[in-house]
C-alpha cells in the first residue's frame, strides 16, 4: 500500500493534485482543505495517501494530515458514504471541526455537503459518534444550553464548531431559518 507521497508538484487542480516522486507523477484525488496546504506548482509536498482499488482502476487519495486521512477512512467505512462523499464532507471544514460536528450531532453540517441527503448525514453521525468521542475528547466541547430559542441554539451549535462568539453571531446575522439546523446551514453557506 502507498502510505505516502513526496516530490516536486507538477499540478494543482481543484479536487486534485499531481506529485512526482521518483520520476512518477502520482495524480491524488484531495479536498479543498488539502489542497490549500498543498505547495504551489514547482516547490516539494508530502501528502498522507490511501489506495482504493476497484474494477474501474486505481484510485489514489491524499490528506494534508493523518487526522484527516483517519477521518476519511472512518466516513468510508460508513453505509452508502464512497470515497468522493468522504472528500466532499472533508472539504467542509478541518478535521477537528468535522469531528466536533460528529460528536455533537450536528446533522445540519453534513447535510449541507452535496451527496449527502438527511438519512446519509444521521446514519454517519450514528455510526461514528462513539468511534470519535474516544478520540477527540481533548478537542471536543459539547455545550448544553437550557434556553429553546433557535437562535440561541444555533450559536451554541457554532460555538461547538469552533467558531469565535464575533464569528458566530455575524454568521447568525447572514443566515435565514426557523430551525437550530436551518440557521447553523446557513451559517455555514455564508462561512464559505
Amino acid at each position: 500500500m502507498i502510505a505516502s507521497v513526496r516530490g516536486r508538484v507538477l499540478s494543482r487542480l481543484p479536487g486534485d493534485v499531481v506529485i512526482e516522486a521518483a520520476g512518477v507523477g502520482y495524480r491524488l484525488a484531495v479536498s479543498s482543505e488539502t489542497l490549500s496546504a498543498v505547495p504551489n506548482v514547482g516547490q516539494e509536498g508530502t501528502l498522507f495517501t490511501h489506495l482504493v482499488l476497484r474494477d474501474d482502476g486505481m484510485h489514489l487519495y491524499g490528506f494534508s494530515s493523518e487526522a484527516e486521512r483517519a477521518l476519511f477512512l472512518m466516513l468510508i467505512g460508513v453505509q452508502s458514504v464512497g470515497p468522493k462523499v468522504a472528500l466532499a464532507v472533508l472539504s467542509g471544514g478541518a478535521p477537528r471541526e468535522l469531528l466536533n460536528a460528529i460528536a455533537s450531532g450536528d446533522t445540519a453540517r453534513f447535510q449541507a455537503v452535496p451527496g449527502i441527503g438527511k438519512r446519509t448525514a444521521e446514519r454517519i453521525i450514528v455510526e461514528l459518534r462513539e468511534k470519535v468521542a474516544g478520540k477527540a475528547t481533548d478537542d471536543i466541547v459539547v455545550r448544553r444550553t437550557a434556553s429553546d430559542d433557535p437562535r440561541t441554539l444555533a450559536r451554541e451549535g457554532l460555538l461547538g464548531l469552533g467558531f469565535t462568539p464575533l464569528e458566530a453571531d455575524k454568521l447568525l446575522d447572514q443566515a435565514a431559518g426557523e430551525t437550530p439546523e436551518d440557521l447553523i446551514a446557513g451559517a455555514l453557506r455564508a462561512a464559505r
